[in-house]
């Protein structure tokens, strides 16, 4: 409680004081019981009344939170040209009256939503862009005002500087900025370069009539039903644009994980023909060399091809027996030698 309120309290206080004094007298002279010094005490009640009735006029307690603009008729304007600041001020009571301002941050906004907006209902923004497409913005306005600029917003707008300034800004500008671009840039590439053209004009005039723009809030962007009809049905296409394009690009990886597939089969059924190749290569040098070093020994120890041949016959054969006219199959070197000679 600050004190123009405790002076007003007691100003009540006496003028209730004033009026139960006035009946109990007149109530007292009626039943032929008056009261001594009556009307003396009801002067002196009323008269401390009148006092702090005065001083509770002439008191002004101002908040931190707001300003106020005194109206005054002893002022050559009718009004001071300076607002109050926060705390006790004083004026001349009965002849200047105080208006109080909020300084503080107010949100004015704008929205399709029925009980969102500072206006019941939809109190959306609707708009054209530069190709001729309808829009419904919603918005939000966060302002102040400039504590020293208080007289001058009370002499221009009073307390319509709500709906009378920042509304109709606000709506004007936003459908002018809107107005020069196309649906396209709306929705998607210049919506934040469209949002910070629009917060620098409406600060601008905002100031201009003693007001601050502490933000601008692009709530959303709606579009007709045509329009979203149209760039729903293109989302699907591109959709469906991107599925078939998965589709082939899908078909292009099998297609050539079976080249690749077959590839290795080929280049393992090679690798197998060489490696059968060369095993057989190897194995014809080794036969070869076999056969030079088995005919290396013949040409220095004949006998050895005879002693091959006995070790292959049946180890049961004592005789063989030779048809008379059928030359020895090898030549025996001992019967060579002994000049032994078969007879038929």
């Amino acid at each position: 409680m600050n004190i123009a309120t405790l002076v007003g309290g007691v100003a009540s206080l006496s003028w209730l004081i004033v009026i139960g004094l006035v009946a109990l007298v007149v109530a007292r002279a009626a039943r032929g019981r008056p009261i001594k010094n009556a009307a003396t005490l009801i002067i002196i009640t009323a008269a401390l009344a009148i006092v702090f009735s005065s001083a509770s006029a002439g008191v002004v307690f101002i908040s931190p939170e707001e300003r106020g603009v005194v109206i005054s008729a002893v002022a050559p304007k009718g009004y001071r040209e300076a607002p109050l600041t926060p705390g006790l001020n004083w004026v001349i009571p009965f002849a200047e009256t105080v208006v109080r301002y909020p300084i503080s941050k107010q949100t004015y906004t704008m929205s399709i939503a029925p009980n969102e907006g500072q206006v019941a209902g939809d109190d959306s923004i609707y708009a054209r862009t530069a190709d001729g497409q309808q829009v419904m913005v919603d918005a939000s306005v966060i302002f102040s005002i400039d504590p020293t600029q208080v007289v001058r917003v009370h002499i221009a707008w009073q307390d319509r500087y709500a709906d009378g300034l920042v509304r109709a800004q606000s709506r004007g500008i936003i459908r002018d900025v809107i107005s020069q671009y196309s649906i396209e840039q709306v929705n998607t590439s210049k919506r934040t370069e469209m949002t910070n053209i629009i917060r620098g004009i409406m600060a601008e005039k905002l100031k201009e009539n003693g007001l601050f723009l502490d933000d601008y809030i692009l709530r959303n962007i709606a579009f007709s039903e045509e329009y979203a009809a149209s760039v729903e049905q293109k989302q699907i296409a591109e959709q469906q644009a991107q599925q078939a394009k998965f589709v082939v690009e899908q078909k292009k990886q099998e297609a050539e994980q079976a080249r690749q597939i077959a590839q290795g089969r080929a280049d393992a059924v090679v690798i197998e023909s060489k490696g059968d190749a060369q095993a057989r290569l190897i194995s014809a040098e080794a036969e070869a060399k076999s056969l030079d070093l088995i005919a290396s020994a013949l040409r220095d120890k004949p006998e050895l091809l005879n002693y091959q041949y006995i070790t292959k016959l049946s180890p049961n054969i004592q005789t063989m027996l030779l048809p008379s006219n059928a030359p020895f199959l090898l030549p025996v070197p001992e019967l060579i030698n002994q000049g032994v000679t078969t007879t038929p």
